[in-house]
């Protein structure tokens, strides 16, 4: 036994030496900002725990697991259960902290890291957090049990090792520069709470919790009730120093976003996120406006906002012709919509990273073309960003219009009777797919739009579930797609937007993205070696996405349109990048 700990030792001792010394934070291509400090900038240093507080959410939900393809788990509860190996910054592009792991070593030849695990860190059954656990967490989420993000999130880790109690190694296939970091973001759960053929199927267990809350109550689709565990392990580590306030926090469901904001405006909940222009601007008013009981404000943020649009499913034969597409696009009047129905709130998204530096200018520039020749990617994809329409006069949109019926008479296609065919005599008729009913008052301009080229746009709102289930397995012809950004963009732009994830149900490559190019830079966006180098692969990965006509791009906005009653304490400085109600339950707390 002794002989068998000192061998133990000894390996230990040798990956050590091979090992960078010990870190608490990454940062990919700049220094971190923080060092030996006491808590995050945009936390309340005079904040105070207690209270509770009542958010809303749209729709349902069916599973307490957060982890699964084939179901619907509540809000939150991956963020408040589940805390990760390490923890973002807010307030930097590209940066972790030490959180479940109280540090790292990253091999010299960057091809694997160790994580030491943190001895005080606990599950909420009071076990200790153990390596074992760590790798348990790992596995089972890169199992085929699993929601396929996460395969496809790491699919660079070769393998998982535990070499003690509290030291774990993760190996790669090969150098990644954000491999380390990404591996940091994974969740940890104990091997107590699932066994591997429990995980898929038993959907109602509470999860034993590493983050801050447990689940106090819940009711399926109706509302859950998180509280606080005033025995979190974490409380004062420097990255959850003066966070998480509140002592308990429920979310109410609504299948209505009208009921929900009468609901709200009635004091049924504290805090509501806006995405609705037109309640935006016309139903938030009455007693509790009027006398400040109710704030109404917007929270100015730098997120990388990506890009919202009508995706074109290109598996279907219909929207093979990027000339159709084209032609769509182009009768999409963005300045009128913003006008008529979103009060003048939104920018047109210019880019798949609008809001960043990440997003291609008009004009390729030398980067761009040495990068093309380096992958040899063909010259004639390397064209300028093509300019959408921008109609600020009636005669404006009017030659939009027969711009893009040239495009379809020289492609072919005719009409018949009022209907436009393909040139292999085929109707062109789209089902739109949608799950807020709100947004058919957006498509209803656009569908008379089309219809004067002769296409008809059948759209109609369906169960949550069922729009989920069709997503899933690309059972649609146009839908409305959101791809949110980090600041620095990696593997996740694999399920996005690779030939891999194309066929794969669960994957996010809804416009059905087959191109070699594509993923040749998604490939060099991963393994960037510096940050110049990660932007100009952005720059021409979004050029190619653009100039295809994968979506109809939409709109987006630098603020968070928030509105809350007047009982909360807030910090006194924004972060940079950040999700709002996410920053709300981190960081706000009762007055």
């Amino acid at each position: 036994m002794r002989l068998k700990n000192t061998i133990t030792l000894i390996l230990i001792l040798i990956f050590q030496m091979t090992h960078i010394h010990a870190n608490e934070s990454i940062s990919i291509g700049y220094s971190a900002k923080y060092d030996d400090f006491e808590y995050f900038d945009y936390v309340n240093p005079y904040s105070k725990k207690g209270g509770h507080i009542v958010i809303s959410a749209f729709g349902t939900y069916d599973s307490l697991n957060p982890f699964l393809l084939k179901s619907l788990s509540p809000a939150q509860i991956n963020n408040l259960m589940f805390d990760t190996l390490m923890t973002r910054s807010l307030d930097e592009p590209s940066s972790s902290y030490a959180l479940v792991a109280n540090s790292y070593d990253l091999a010299k030849d960057k091809l694997s890291v160790i994580y030491y695990i943190d001895k005080d860190a606990k599950f909420s059954n009071s076990e200790f957090i153990t390596a074992e656990d760590v790798k348990y967490s790992f596995e089972l989420l890169t199992s085929s049990s699993a929601h396929p993000q996460y395969r496809i999130y790491w699919a660079d880790i070769e393998s998982v090792q535990v070499l003690d109690t509290y030291t774990i190694k993760f190996s790669f296939k090969r150098k990644n520069p954000e491999l380390h970091m990404m591996i940091g973001d994974l969740p940890v759960f104990s091997k107590e709470w699932l066994s591997v053929e429990e995980f898929p199927k038993d959907v109602k267990k509470s999860p034993i919790a590493s983050g801050p809350y447990l689940i106090k109550d819940y009711s399926i689709g109706k509302y859950i009730t998180y509280e606080r565990n005033k025995d979190y392990w974490a409380m004062n580590k420097p990255v959850r120093k003066h966070m998480y306030n509140f002592d308990s926090i429920t979310i109410k469901y609504y299948k209505d976003m009208t009921v929900s904001l009468e609901a709200f405006k009635a004091g049924e909940y504290d805090y509501i996120l806006e995405n609705h222009s037109k309640r935006w601007a016309r139903d938030y008013n009455g007693p509790n406006f009027i006398n400040n009981k109710i704030i109404k404000t917007e929270l100015v943020h730098f997120n990388n906002t990506g890009i919202q649009g009508f995706a074109f499913n290109t598996r279907k034969d219909i929207f093979y012709d990027i000339n159709l597409r084209k032609a769509i696009t182009m009768v999409f009047d963005f300045e009128w919509s913003n006008k008529n129905l979103f009060y003048n709130q939104y920018l047109r998204s210019n880019s798949y990273f609008s809001n960043s530096e990440l997003a291609a200018d008009i004009k390729v520039s030398n980067n761009e073309f040495l990068l093309a020749e380096k992958l040899n990617i063909s010259k004639s994809k390397i064209n300028n960003k093509i300019n959408l329409p921008i109609n600020i006069e009636p005669s404006d949109y009017r030659k939009s219009l027969i711009g893009a019926k040239k495009i379809l008479d020289r492609s072919g296609y005719f009409i018949r009777n009022g209907q436009l065919f393909s040139p292999s005599n085929k109707p062109v008729i789209i089902n739109f797919l949608l799950a807020q009913k709100g947004f058919e008052r957006i498509l209803a301009p656009f569908r008379n739009n089309l219809k004067r080229l002769g296409i008809d746009l059948n759209y109609r709102t369906v169960d949550l579930s069922l729009y989920q289930q069709r997503l899933d397995n690309f059972e649609f012809d146009m839908t409305v797609v959101s791809y949110p950004q980090s600041q620095s963009p990696g593997s996740e732009l694999m399920s996005m937007f690779s030939s891999e994830s194309f066929d794969k149900n669960g994957a996010f490559n809804f416009p059905g993205i087959r191109d070699k190019d594509v993923d040749k830079l998604i490939n060099e966006i991963i393994y960037s070696k510096n940050r110049k180098n990660l932007i100009t692969s952005a720059h021409l990965l979004d050029r190619l996405l653009w100039n295809q006509y994968y979506m109809v791009p939409n709109w987006y906005i630098n603020t968070h349109r928030v509105a809350y009653y007047d009982k909360f304490l807030q910090p006194n400085t924004l972060p940079l990048y950040y999700q709002a109600t996410n920053y709300v339950l981190q960081t706000w707390s009762m007055k």
